[in-house]
């Protein structure tokens, strides 16, 4: 079960959160507060796995208290106004729960921070099947054998995947190639990453996969079909 921490200036709101964390099996609520001074105090003495931390409070930004800590703590932010998103996916947030939030939402926020607690504390071999990218201001899990190409666009990546919608996540390419296993996955372009298991053709210098045609760079030729024919 993870521990958590909870800060909110707000009582109630604390309250909601204690219940849901109790509803849901997946979090243990170790302490609670509502004066972000002692909260920072406590954690950076008695680390915990997640903190539930709201953003706008007049004494200490969540966001500023979330850079105070001395070490690496998952987070959800909470709050009541949107324009803090942002902010907040910058620090690499789990999630961000914006108030009232329903327990269903809430459950949702709670089991993408138990997925990315077992993620982090599995070993290499298990995390090659899959990866955690940070869009649309949460944590979203991808299976990499559903990955079907990577396309780069400027400084967002586009990840097409296997029967679902496009992710778009801001990322290089570089950055994307060192989360793949390089036995599953290859850069053929500049523009390109590929998985090997959802080629369907290769004539010339251009790969099909999923009906969607994709070109090999000049640079990225003599490695492609190399590892390609083996």
């Amino acid at each position: 079960m993870i521990k958590a921490v909870a800060i909110d200036d707000e009582p109630p709101a604390l309250r909601v959160i204690e219940n849901f964390c109790l509803k849901s099996g997946l979090v243990s609520v170790e302490k609670m507060f509502n004066k972000p001074q002692e909260a920072l105090r406590y954690v950076n003495r008695f680390p915990v796995d997640l903190l539930f931390l709201d953003i706008n409070m007049p004494s200490l930004k969540g966001t500023d208290l979330y850079r105070a800590l001395k070490q690496q703590t998952m987070v959800i932010f909470t709050t009541a106004y949107s324009e803090f998103a942002v902010e907040g996916f910058e620090l690499n947030a789990v999630d961000y729960l914006l108030k009232p939030f329903t327990y269903d939402r809430f459950l949702q926020s709670v089991t993408k921070a138990s997925d990315f607690h077992q993620y982090l504390n599995k070993q290499s071999t298990q995390r090659d099947q899959y990866l955690f990218i940070r869009a649309d201001y949460s944590l979203i899990k991808i299976n990499l054998a559903d990955i079907l190409f990577i396309e780069g666009l400027d400084d967002y990546l586009k990840i097409h995947i296997k029967d679902q919608k496009p992710v778009i996540a801001r990322m290089t390419m570089k950055a994307m190639t060192e989360k793949l296993p390089a036995n599953n996955f290859i850069r053929v372009h500049r523009s390109y990453i590929v998985s090997f298991r959802h080629i369907e053709n290769v004539r010339s210098k251009i790969i099909t996969i999923a009906g969607e045609e994709i070109p090999v760079g000049n640079s990225y030729e003599e490695q492609f079909f190399n590892s390609f024919n083996k």
